[in-house]
């Protein structure tokens, strides 16, 4: 690093491009089209970039010759600046008509944070230098003049630059006569000259760069001697070289490419090793920051940010309605009960789910989900379907029973929660006498439903590892209903606690209780949520029965409530 890079790091976008002209070292600019290829030129080492008017009218798919407008380029721009933080020199063609429009092109442009602009000496509406550049007529001299005046006169920051390009070269008009105009436009205010050539030597450039003998600064577009060692350039004095428009024709080339593969072999295999992968233009798009910003300003409580759902079971009971599909596949009020979970995580901003499958796994509809299969799930439990899983997510999750049906306040309080460990326990549900339902609860309290903001916590639930006689021990204060909300930090505690019990023997027959009494019992602090009803299990025929009733009442406009406690005794794996 030299000593001037500091300062020319901190200056602004048009004083970086104003000591780029000025630099006794030769500098280079890089076409640039759009936001994605302005990140890619800075990302390249560029210090500038050059707006290309071939290459914009081309990512438009118009002819360059002004057939896109004025300010759909300054739209343009505007993305461009937004990706990149180099100055941008814009290819302004003639200014887009008169004094008065290129006064108005300055102070947009200004506005928009580009570094300057590059107006050339044709008539508008302007044609590409070199489409027929002979027959091509140039501006009257002092009516440019005019324009490069009108333009430095509505400039509001010093250090903007206009380059005035000199075309009479390309039209034919001879040495003589593109130094009289160069030297009128450094006269009427120009910051530089740009040269314009359509030979495939160098050698008028090189001329007029003797015959100029330093004037001011001189710039250049080698788009046809592009040949020509880049030191001839630095040794004949010329301040800065633009690369005019490689990277629309590199991408263009590209596209044509793999366009044409797909189209004849009918398979994307052919071309996905060779092209940029999709995570490159998230990378591009920064999409992290994104990612970061969601966590800044809507993770505050507002919405977890997966689920995952267990949902490998049959269903004991169920027998006669899942021989060709899983539980979570049964229609419930006309979409399967899958559905209604998957729906109700989305509406709540839960949209990375994660679903275990296991038996008929092939018949699950996999829109809006990731579906992991545990393969052993006819010899396995909850929890080993759960480790298939607890690896693939990230951030605040919420683990779930696959046969649920609630309202949306209980999702979405849990949510809410800032607990590092949050479960919803129905307190209406007490009974333990009945051997054949598990999940009670037993907690710090019980549900006082005239108090609220009092913290309860798990104390235990009961497993199906427990005997009866051992659940109707105590009166329960409700029942566990399957939800599991797990934020931040405690995340990496489930994960821990869950490969201890891995390595238990009996870690194969382990249910979820078993989880949340293992994590009591690791020092956890497990909130409890209350409710009072307002959700469905469907573990039997009777329980499918109901589920129906239930999922009406929570349909728009519902005409009756309907019965909403959930009394079922089971759980998909």
């Amino acid at each position: 690093m030299n000593a001037r890079e500091p300062a020319f790091v901190c200056a602004s976008r048009s004083a970086r491009l104003r000591q780029m002209l000025v630099s006794n070292e030769l500098e280079f600019m890089m076409e640039a089209h759009n936001g994605l290829s302005a990140r890619i030129v800075r990302e390249a080492g560029f210090k500038a970039i050059w707006g290309s008017g071939l290459a914009i009218s081309a990512q438009f798919g118009v002819r360059d010759n002004n057939e896109a407008s004025w300010t759909q380029v300054v739209d343009t721009l505007e993305f461009m600046a937004d990706a990149s933080d180099l100055p941008i020199l814009l290819d302004g063609d003639t200014g887009y008509g008169n004094f008065n429009n290129v006064r108005r092109l300055v102070r947009k442009l200004e506005q928009r944070g580009i570094a300057g602009v590059c107006i050339e000496d044709k008539q508008f509406p302007k044609t590409n230098s070199f489409i027929n550049g002979e027959a091509q007529p140039l501006a009257d001299m002092d009516e440019f003049c005019g324009k490069i005046k009108a333009g430095k006169d509505s400039q509001s920051d010093e250090n903007f630059s206009i380059v005035a390009r000199v075309e009479a070269l390309i039209a034919g008009w001879g040495m003589d006569e593109a130094l009289r105009r160069a030297e009128a436009y450094r006269q009427a205010g120009a910051d530089a000259i740009l040269i314009h050539s359509k030979l495939s030597r160098p050698d008028e450039i090189l001329e007029f760069a003797r015959e100029w003998a330093g004037r001011g600064p001189l710039v250049i577009v080698p788009t046809k001697y592009y040949s020509t060692p880049t030191e001839v350039f630095r040794e004949a004095g010329i301040s800065t070289v633009i690369w005019a428009n490689h990277l629309i024709r590199a991408s263009t080339s590209a596209m044509q490419a793999v366009a044409k593969e797909i189209h004849a072999s009918e398979t994307l295999v052919n071309v996905e090793d060779s092209i940029a992968a999709v995570n490159e233009i998230f990378r591009l798009q920064d999409a992290d920051e994104y990612s970061e910003a969601e966590d800044r300003y809507l993770s505050s409580g507002r919405a977890a940010g997966a689920a995952v759902v267990l949902a490998a079971s049959r269903g004991k009971g169920l027998e006669a309605v899942t021989e060709d599909r899983p539980k979570v596949m049964l229609p419930i009020a006309g979409k399967p009960l899958l559905r209604w979970l998957v729906d109700a995580f989305k509406k709540q901003s839960v949209n990375d789910i994660t679903v275990v499958g296991g038996y008929r796994a092939d018949a699950i509809d996999t829109a809006g989900i990731k579906l992991v299969v545990n393969e052993r799930h006819a010899q396995t439990g909850e929890l080993a379907s759960l480790a298939c899983a607890v690896d693939r997510v990230a951030g605040d999750t919420v683990i779930s029973y696959g046969d649920l049906l609630f309202r949306s306040y209980i999702l979405r309080d849990l949510v809410e929660s800032e607990a590092a460990f949050s479960v919803v326990v129905d307190s209406s549900l007490t009974d333990a006498e009945n051997a054949s339902v598990r999940d009670f609860a037993w907690c710090s309290a019980a549900d006082d439903r005239g108090l609220f903001g009092n913290k309860v916590t798990l104390r235990h639930v009961s497993s199906g590892q427990e005997a009866a006689s051992a659940i109707a021990s105590q009166t329960p204060h409700g029942r566990w209903v399957g939800l599991l909300n797990v934020r931040g930090e405690g995340r990496g505690r489930l994960q821990a606690v869950l490969s201890k019990l891995q390595a238990r023997p009996d870690f194969d027959s382990l249910d979820m209780p078993a989880l949340l009494n293992a994590l009591i019992e690791a020092g956890e602090a497990i909130e409890v949520q209350y409710v009072h009803g307002h959700w469905r299990g469907v573990n039997d025929l009777e329980d499918f029965r109901r589920a129906g009733d239930f999922a009406h009442a929570q349909a728009p406009f519902a005409a009756t409530v309907g019965n909403q406690t959930g009394t079922a005794s089971g759980a998909a794996q």
